[in-house]
């Protein structure tokens, strides 16, 4: 009994004890941050998937009737459009902004889903088991949903477009009406949801106005070969150029204008007669949207934590201080000012890094796409080592039609992780920039940085003359210039020299291997997001992954879709499908004779001109090389390393430059083009 008795006073002393902590006295507890409960919109987004899904597959359904008369695949000929293979990603003639559109309405839609907590609209409240096979499902979902924009837009067809005109508003108008009744969500941010759907909005309201533009234009005929594009590019690369721009050429361009050409290399300029290939054109769009989505992020997971941390500063965060032996101030009012403040400039230190990295992001994408302009334009005139440090055939293999494919994805992925890495380095930058070196200066208190750098003043003084006295000893005492040309002076003082500021230099030295360690850090940092540059040395190329995807989707664009190439395959298809009148009315037409004049001595001279040139652009097409008869033979006899013809080779050539140039056309080039065109 008194063993029960000692056990329970202490029980009821501590009962009554923490009682009094729920006293009226006390103040009551503060909700940190507002709670947003899960919403449910009026439009069901499992039954507006089900019903769209139904009307997706009845619109194909009708496209496919529609369009059966057409061959599903024709190669190089016309209409080669089908409900398998709506976009020819090859085509540099077609309207690209819808297929864009597109593409940036499907990269919205998936990035949404990293962080989403149903990956698919047919299921809520998804195990977390079994929610990353979700995920991966709805990467197959999303394009197959998709997919019917992109049949109604590249179709060419005036129900295409009319279905087009009624899904774009079914999704828009969807969207838009779930967006309206929860614009708040319990995800990581109330409006983060909202904000990630902008992207979507913008898309699906171009669809919904191109769309009915185009039902009541109606269907054009835009094919790749029946364009003038290609045409026109011949004549720009035909035209001979102005004696004023080659004597503006030679002269040396002033301080001024070499400091402005610094950012015109940055600047996008479009050319008239240049048209990128739709890959590129959809990969830079996809790029802009991944930057918006990886800022967006980068910027909801940090910041509204900042706020919540910086709104639940008190007093007792001097005693937290003291703790760790911190003391900011006696009184603990200004510690909590001195805190917040604090914490207020980590904020705005990672704004300012997250603003930057956007703000490097687009300008790399600007110079990637002069890049890409001027990386064209190389290789369509035969310049392998301006891309390749060794010579190269320009024709698609396997691994090359891989990257082909996949360039797009690449360059969204190395984009989001790019500036996530550079706001990490630049947020750090930024602190030590704020906290070590502004705010001591401000205050005048906790300059050590200064006083370090004040203790080391004799060493960087003696380091900073005696670098000065080598670059004026250079100049003034051991160059000597007679005659126009420059040499050695003085040579006793220059090897004494040398002798004596052995040591000094090897200091410098490792100033410099600093230097040169920040500096290539910072390159590779900024150019992260860029697949068109080598992080890596010229020799070392091939081990760069992103440059060696960008050099073979090069390789595979650019032999499948050379501009000249195009222009005599239209050239040999007219005359095969229209014959000899309609090739003389378009020659005459094309060489400025009227149709009911004769051609004459020159107008004959020029038409012979031309099919010389079609001969020679014929026999160095990369593209119909391995249909020669003179290469197959080569080919299995002896292999032929990097490109570089052997000795035997060499001779067969020379042998074959020799012969009359009609022969080898007749025998084997003009079978080729007309298989291809057959």
């Amino acid at each position: 009994m008194n063993q029960s008795k000692v056990d329970f006073e202490p029980f009821e002393y501590s009962y009554y004890d923490y009682s009094d902590w729920y006293s009226n006295k006390a103040e009551p507890t503060k909700l940190p941050k507002e709670v947003i409960l899960p919403c449910d919109p009026t439009a069901d987004d499992r039954l507006f998937h089900i019903c769209m899904l139904s009307i997706s597959l009845v619109i194909i359904l009708i496209l496919a009737a529609l369009t059966r008369k057409h061959k599903l695949c024709q190669g190089f000929t016309r209409g080669a459009s089908s409900i398998f293979s709506p976009v020819n990603f090859l085509d540099q003639t077609q309207k690209k902004g819808l297929v864009m559109a597109i593409f940036g309405l499907l990269f919205s839609k998936l990035s949404m889903l990293v962080i989403a907590p149903d990956p698919l609209p047919f299921s809520k409240d998804t195990p977390a088991d079994i929610k990353e096979y979700m995920k991966i499902t709805a990467i197959f979902y999303y394009p197959i949903l998709y997919y019917p924009l992109m049949l109604c837009a590249t179709l060419q067809h005036k129900a295409g477009y009319a279905f087009g005109t009624l899904l774009s508003f079914g999704h828009f108008g969807i969207l838009v009406w779930q967006k309206f009744d929860c614009p708040k969500t319990p995800e990581i941010y109330k409006f983060y949801a909202l904000l990630a759907s902008l992207p979507q909005l913008a898309c699906l309201a171009y669809l919904c106005v191109q769309f009915p533009f185009l039902f009541l234009k109606g269907p054009k005929s835009d094919e790749d070969l029946d364009s003038s594009y290609y045409i026109d590019y011949v004549k720009s690369l035909l035209k001979k150029k102005s004696s004023t721009i080659s004597s503006s050429a030679s002269d040396k361009p002033t301080l001024v204008e070499r400091i402005l050409e610094v950012p015109k290399s940055y600047i996008y300029v479009p050319e008239k007669v240049f048209r990128f290939p739709l890959k590129l054109v959809v990969s830079a769009l996809v790029t802009f949207v991944a930057i918006y989505q990886t800022a967006l992020l980068l910027i909801v997971l940090v910041v509204p934590i900042l706020h919540i941390v910086r709104a639940g500063i008190d007093e007792n965060i001097a005693f937290l201080l003291l703790g760790f032996g911190i003391v900011l101030s006696d009184d603990r009012m200004e510690v909590v000012k001195i805190v917040t403040f604090y914490t207020w400039l980590l904020e705005v230190c990672y704004l300012c890094a997250v603003t930057l990295s956007c703000l490097i992001s687009l300008v790399m994408l600007m110079k990637s796409m002069v890049l890409h302009r001027s990386n064209l334009k190389g290789l369509y005139r035969g310049d392998i080592y301006n891309i390749y440090n060794s010579q190269k055939t320009i024709r698609p293999s396997k691994s090359g039609v891989a990257c082909w494919m996949g360039l797009m994805g690449y360059q969204a992925a190395i984009v989001c992780l790019g500036m996530a890495i550079q706001t990490i380095v630049f947020f750090i930058c930024f602190l030590f920039l704020v906290f070590l070196i502004i705010i001591p200066v401000f205050h005048g208190r906790n300059i050590f940085m200064f006083e370090v750098a004040g203790r080391a003043w004799p060493a960087w003084v003696t380091m900073l003359l005696l670098t000065a006295l080598q670059h004026v000893a250079a100049k003034f005492a051991f160059i000597k210039k007679e005659g126009g040309t420059s040499d050695l002076n003085n040579r006793e003082s220059l090897f004494l020299l040398t002798y004596l500021l052995f040591m000094v230099n090897a200091v410098i030295g490792l100033i410099v291997a600093i230097w040169r360690l920040v500096i290539t850090a910072l390159y590779n940092i900024f150019h992260l997001g860029r697949i068109d540059v080598s992080l890596l040395h010229r020799t070392a190329e091939f081990y760069d992954p992103a440059y060696r995807y960008y050099t073979h989707f090069l390789k595979v664009e650019v032999s499948q879709s050379h501009p000249v190439m195009k222009a005599f395959c239209r050239l040999l298809l007219d005359m095969m499908v229209t014959g000899d009148r309609v090739e003389q009315r378009n020659q005459d037409a094309e060489e400025g004779i009227p149709e009911n004049r004769p051609a004459g001595k020159t107008a004959s001279s020029r038409r012979i001109r031309s099919r010389w040139q079609l001969l020679y652009t014929l026999v160095n097409n990369p593209s119909l090389l391995g249909s020669r008869k003179h290469f197959q033979t080569l080919q299995t006899s002896e292999s032929v390393p990097n490109g570089t013809p052997n000795r035997s080779s060499k001779n067969s050539s020379k042998k074959e430059a020799g012969k009359p140039a009609a022969e080898p056309v007749q025998s084997t080039e003009a079978p080729t083009s007309q298989e291809k065109t057959e």
